[in-house]
């Protein structure tokens, strides 16, 4: 039987049912039904909470992240407050997405809907459809409709790749892939509408409590090829010359661009991403006299070589490497060697050649005035799971110096923090807002043990290697915000540490959380570097102090019904 909008959308109590702990800057609220979710968003996003910077809902919770450990404690004990059975008003008015419908699963969702293929496409179009929350990829809409005559399950061997344009079907949601990536929706058509477009002043074409309407079309033209990503643009893009700033002779390993990111546009699918030390990001920017937030190089393992165009300084933080420099091509000047954490002199034609480092795994090259580069939402930063940002740098490209100097002088050379050596890199971490899908034991096995970081890893997340942890329950979470540092468990039972890249949402449950003041700490462990976990008092930690070590928690004990999984 199908159900009336009311029960498909699950207008709930008008409350926040519960409020968990995410890390110690964010908050997951849950909520008894989706009209809840896109009321309690539309009220956050009108009337932000002191201290809110970001808003994300999901199936049934909301996740609010703050700006510190006491706006988030505080953002907390208000939520329970607030009332959320004002009507949700909807901006925008009603976007129609023209579609051909001969997706590849067009007749299999007809056998399991019962509805045969015309059925389906009345069914998809008569109704109207409402963004209830974003994820997976940025103008990626999970779309609510008025019924749940179409509810299918999702394939049971996903596609290594859907096309750009892909109008799907799961759950009882709706959705259109905004651009190639792999998927496990049931296919029923495509569109030519562009999802997400950076050239809009608005990228998303369908945002959160927006209203979506199908209208079914006769195939007429080709689908028209899917503008690339922002990163994909820049990297086809011939190299320009600079009059004044870097040219790359080599990018080592990897090299990107990053600042501090760019954070509040998670309801877009967009996370913050930016430097994985933004302590050593703003030390490099602090020592060149620029702004705590200009661009930088983020570098991995060493090897970038740089040559200057015009006269520049410099700075090199993070994770400690020889620095060289050889004046000219002909060799006829000898080599000189610059110290860390100190500002120097790239003199027009010289080279800058980073080492190996001697701990730890990513240094930041700070050049005075920043590197000018296009923002993108905001942000210089490279997301390399959304592909947004400047793409990787590559041998020839050319860096100008920017405008972000804020002093007419540079800075006094600065003792930097210790970084992982080979030895144990101890990460102080609280419970996680799914932690009673684990047993004591469990917890304690993350604790107990020391794990391996894999050669998987990545600025998306760390892979960890030890003796696996055990679930208490079975089956899926619907899908909620993670933030970074969330240790997700997949069921194979070993942990994803999530880093600044990583996806906005997710399906696993996330058994603890790194403090804020060790993300930096962690982004510093290397490939094959070992981390070991240690419980900390969530009360007592701040943006500089990780807090009091503790025992570890008692296994919750929450019921199956205060649990929205």
């Amino acid at each position: 039987m199908t159900q009336t909008t009311g029960e498909a959308l699950q207008a709930g109590t008008g409350r926040v049912a519960g409020v968990r702990p995410a890390g110690t800057r964010a908050v997951l609220a849950e909520l008894a039904g989706t009209g809840d979710v896109l009321a309690l968003q539309a009220l956050l996003q009108e009337h932000p909470l002191p201290g809110q910077v970001d808003v994300l809902a999901a199936a049934r919770t909301v996740l609010v992240t703050a700006d510190s450990p006491a706006s988030a404690r505080r953002i907390a004990a208000t939520l329970p407050e607030l009332d959320l059975t004002a009507p949700v008003q909807r901006d925008g008015g009603l976007v129609f997405i023209d579609t051909v419908y001969d997706g590849e699963d067009l007749a299999e969702v007809a056998r399991l809907t019962g509805l045969g293929p015309d059925g389906v496409v009345a069914a998809h179009t008569g109704q109207l459809w409402t963004v209830a929350f974003a994820g997976f990829a940025p103008g990626f809409g999970y779309l609510l409709g008025e019924d749940t005559a179409l509810e299918v399950p999702r394939r049971s061997s996903p596609r290594t790749a859907v096309p750009a344009g892909a109008v799907a079907l799961a759950g009882t949601f709706s959705a259109v892939y905004p651009r190639r990536s792999p998927g496990g929706w049931q296919l029923i058509g495509h569109t030519t509408a562009r999802m997400w477009d950076l050239g809009r002043d608005q990228p998303a074409l369908a945002v959160p409590g927006q209203r979506i309407q199908f209208r079914a079309v006769r195939e007429s033209l080709d689908i028209t090829p899917e503008s690339a990503p922002a990163a994909d643009v820049a990297a086809d893009a011939p190299a320009q010359e600079a009059s004044s700033g870097l040219r790359i002779i080599s990018p080592g390993l990897q090299s990107l661009i990053q600042d501090l990111g760019r954070a509040g546009h998670a309801g877009l699918g967009v996370s913050a991403a930016g430097a994985l030390d933004r302590a050593s990001l703003r030390r490099a920017n602090r020592l060149v006299g620029n702004a705590a937030s200009a661009a930088v190089i983020e570098t991995v393992a060493g090897g970038l070589q740089v040559r200057a165009v015009g006269d520049q300084v410099l700075a090199v933080t993070g994770a400690p490497v020889g620095l060289t420099i050889t004046a000219g091509d002909d060799g006829a000047a000898p080599d000189r060697t610059v110290p860390m954490a100190t500002p120097f002199a790239l003199l027009d034609g010289e080279t800058l050649t980073l080492g190996t480092p001697a701990s730890g795994f990513r240094s930041y090259l700070a050049l005075r005035g920043g590197v000018d580069v296009p923002p993108v939402l905001g942000s210089r930063s490279t997301d390399t799971l959304a592909g947004l940002g400047p793409a990787p740098l590559a041998a020839g490209q050319a860096l100008a110096a920017g405008c972000s100097a804020e002093s007419g002088v540079v800075g006094h050379p600065e003792i930097q923090p210790d970084f992982p050596d080979g030895g144990v890199t101890v990460l102080d971490v609280v419970p996680g807002p799914r932690s009673d899908w684990f047993d004591q034991a469990a917890l304690a096995a993350l604790t107990a043990q020391e794990w391996t970081v894999k050669p998987q890893s990545n600025r998306v997340g760390m892979r960890l290697d030890g003796t696996p942890l055990r679930r208490t329950r079975d089956g899926e979470l619907a899908s909620e915000g993670t933030v970074s540092g969330a240790l997700q468990v997949p069921p194979e039972g070993l942990p994803v540490l999530f880093l600044a890249d990583h996806p906005v949402t997710g399906g696993y449950p996330v058994i603890a959380v790194v403090v804020d003041a060790h993300l930096d700490r962690a982004g510093q462990v290397p490939i094959g570097g070992t981390i070991r976990f240690r419980w900390a008092d969530r009360d007592s930690a701040s943006d500089n102090d990780a807090g009091t070590p503790v025992a570890p928690p008692a296994a919750p004990t929450v019921s199956d019904t205060e649990v929205s999984s």
